[in-house]
């Protein structure tokens, strides 16, 4: 079996305080590769010396966000943001060059009550970043976020993330296909698989509803699901974007092995 696993650094071995400690931790429990959100607090220099120390590839890396701490998640989708969100792709490509890193997820933000401004401005951001990726050599990701999870997510609907994706048309633009936000949103995950995947530029996996390990009780059979993502032909990454049940991260990883993969 082929497939390969990335543990995400803003999930998983939170028994180190920061994402600068998990690169270590990651290295050490087995992981060729990383994915993160933005590093918040750290320089380029401390973000990448990181990295590079622990030996490990960063296959990607979340758009800079705003102020969190105001729920701001980006600025794709909002009037009048459009500074801030040409800002927030320029510093994060600065972050990704650093680290090696050819894929970035462009956060949309949060939207109370969606109208044609808001999907003429989403398209109109994107269109600018994927210019800047485009040169840059980076794939640009929209990732549709369930409603429960992040209430009034501008991007929440899979079939609207795959019409941007088809009208912009980019080999620089793709979808992010989260099995935990596809469940959530439509289910169906044999066909959306079918429908969506020559369209995404990445995948992301936790169980349905508490986003723990793929093995833990809930709503998905991942055994299957990462059977059928093989045989439909997806050779990147995996990336590990749950919340271990147990601490430290390692005590949950034996489901690698038990569905036949390995780090």
């Amino acid at each position: 079996m082929s497939l390969k696993f990335a543990s995400n650094l803003s999930f998983m071995f939170l028994e180190a305080p920061t994402i600068i400690e998990r690169y270590k931790l990651a290295k050490e429990a087995g992981f060729k590769a990383v994915e993160s959100g933005f590093p918040f607090g750290f320089s380029v220099k401390e973000v990448s010396e990181a990295k590079k120390n622990a030996g490990v590839d960063q296959i990607l890396i979340n758009v800079y966000t705003g102020d969190v701490s105001k729920g701001e998640l980006g600025f794709a989708a909002i009037p009048g943001e459009e500074d801030n969100f040409k800002k927030s792709i320029d510093l994060t490509i600065e972050y990704a060059k650093a680290l090696n890193c050819n894929r970035i997820h462009v956060m949309s933000g949060k939207v109370n009550q969606p109208t044609s401004l808001n999907d003429e401005t989403y398209e109109k951001n994107l269109s600018y970043a994927v210019e800047k990726f485009e040169k840059e050599g980076i794939i640009g990701l929209i990732e549709p976020i369930n409603s429960i999870t992040v209430p009034n997510y501008y991007m929440n609907c899979f079939q609207k993330g795959l019409a941007v994706v088809k009208k912009i048309n980019s080999p620089n633009l793709k979808l992010l296909l989260d099995m935990f936000h596809l469940q959530h949103v439509c289910g169906n995950i044999t066909k959306n698989i079918e429908e969506l995947l020559p369209y995404t530029g990445h995948v992301q996996i936790a169980q349905v509803p508490d986003r723990h390990e793929p093995d833990t009780p809930g709503e998905i059979d991942y055994k299957y699901v990462l059977s059928t993502l093989e045989k439909k032909g997806y050779n990147g990454y995996i990336g590990l974007e749950y919340k271990p049940k147990l601490l430290p991260s390692v005590k949950g990883l034996n489901w690698i092995q038990n569905y036949g993969y390995k780090l």
